[in-house]
């Protein structure tokens, strides 16, 4: 089994590496350029972003071939879906892929325009992570066949969403970035950005290629990196994967 999946704070890696299998990284498999994968069962597992499916997910799946008999997918979200996975399997359609299986499970929401981490990780139990995790799992190994559906109204919604909030603030995200005394040039961001979007002599400068994953931000080791006009301070790593894991997935040096 074969596994691919893109992760910024760790939420998705996590399912990923609890599901099992070769784990691939998206950014890697895009920057390595081997785009034709076989196996018996080939999975993508995805964060959401604003009701839809992040620009990296979106080039992967349009650029990709996938050979095999079971195909599923896992959107990691962190207080409403929205119809990411229907995203997904649109795009999949248009560059031949047919999903057998797809699901979502909520986890902590690390987006920081809306959501505070400290009442975030309050609630974290409640949302019942590792009995999902493990629903999902034994769906996947016994091969079950079926495929999240949120209807036609939250189809239309979340279209708008994904463009207001996500697709129109690509790239330029990254206006919103401070950088305060705390940096000390360790140049952990610049390794952590899927993007490349990051260089750092005396501080980081944002090259305005943002994907708005906020890996930069909730993985410095200083607390440097702040948004204006975000809900917390705190930072959120899950707790199950280390910054050298989110590394490894996203360095495009």
């Amino acid at each position: 089994m074969k596994i691919f999946y893109f992760t910024g704070t760790g939420n998705s890696l996590y399912v990923a590496k609890r599901i099992g299998g070769e784990l691939y990284s998206i950014p890697q498999v895009l920057k390595d350029g081997n785009l034709e994968f076989e196996d018996e069962t080939i999975g993508i597992v995805f964060p959401c972003y604003a009701f839809g499916v992040p620009r990296l997910v979106a080039e992967f799946i349009k650029r990709v071939t996938l050979n095999a008999n079971y195909v599923f997918a896992v959107m990691t979200y962190g207080n409403m879906g929205g119809s990411g996975l229907k995203q997904l399997e649109d795009l999949a359609s248009n560059s031949g892929i047919t999903f057998n299986y797809t699901n979502e499970i909520c986890m902590v929401d690390n987006y920081l325009p809306l959501y505070s981490v400290e009442e975030q990780l309050k609630h974290e139990n409640k949302k019942l992570i590792e009995a999902h995790v493990e629903n999902i799992v034994n769906d996947i190994r016994n091969q079950k066949t079926k495929c999240k559906r949120k209807g036609i109204v939250m189809d239309t919604v979340s279209k708008l969403v994904y463009r207001f909030v996500y697709e129109n603030k690509l790239d330029m995200a990254d206006k919103k970035f401070i950088v305060n005394e705390n940096c000390n040039a360790c140049k952990l961001c610049e390794k952590l950005c899927p993007k490349n979007n990051i260089s750092v002599t005396d501080k980081p400068e944002f090259l305005h290629r943002c994907d708005i994953c906020y890996s930069c931000i909730h993985n410095c080791p200083q607390n440097a990196i702040h948004l204006k006009n975000e809900k917390s301070s705190m930072r959120f790593i899950n707790q199950h994967v280390t910054v050298n894991e989110i590394i490894d997935s996203n360095d495009q040096s």
